[in-house]
């Protein structure tokens, strides 16, 4: 190994996603490894790492494994095709912006969610430090 490739275990610890994760994402198609060793193990690249990183930051936002598809598809194409045509160019761009627009929307819809849990959480010590504080029955 020439120092550019990491095994499955290295990428799970920088990507803080499992290996079971990891392989998940090789059976549908999201990640697939760069390269194998010559024992069969998986190696992965630093664009396999980025890619997985875009697919953790996904998830949470509630994004299915289609759209992680489609988005890491149109970002390949942007990088990987230097002859790409004008309107095609800015047909995968718009692309990426309606996803980055419905990231900002989930966003927003998680901080709401937040406050609403902080606030109910606060609620709850409110009340715990009153009935602390209130003498108890004989």
């Amino acid at each position: 190994m020439d120092g550019t490739h990491m095994q499955i275990g290295e990428v799970a610890a920088r990507t803080e996603l499992s290996l079971r994760t990891i392989r998940h994402y090789e059976e549908t198609g999201l990640v697939i490894p760069s390269a194998r060793s010559q024992g069969g193990f998986r190696l992965y690249t630093e664009a396999d790492v980025a890619r997985l990183m875009v697919i953790r930051r996904m998830k949470p936002l509630g994004f299915t494994l289609d759209q992680m598809r489609d988005l890491l598809a149109a970002t390949d194409r942007l990088d990987g095709e230097p002859g790409l045509g004008a309107a095609d160019r800015a047909a995968l761009l718009e692309r990426i912006r309606s996803y980055e627009r419905a990231a900002v929307e989930r966003v927003e819809k998680l901080r709401v969610q937040l406050a609403r849990a902080e606030d109910f959480a606060a609620t709850l010590g409110a009340r715990l430090e009153h009935d602390a504080a209130a003498p108890t029955p004989p």
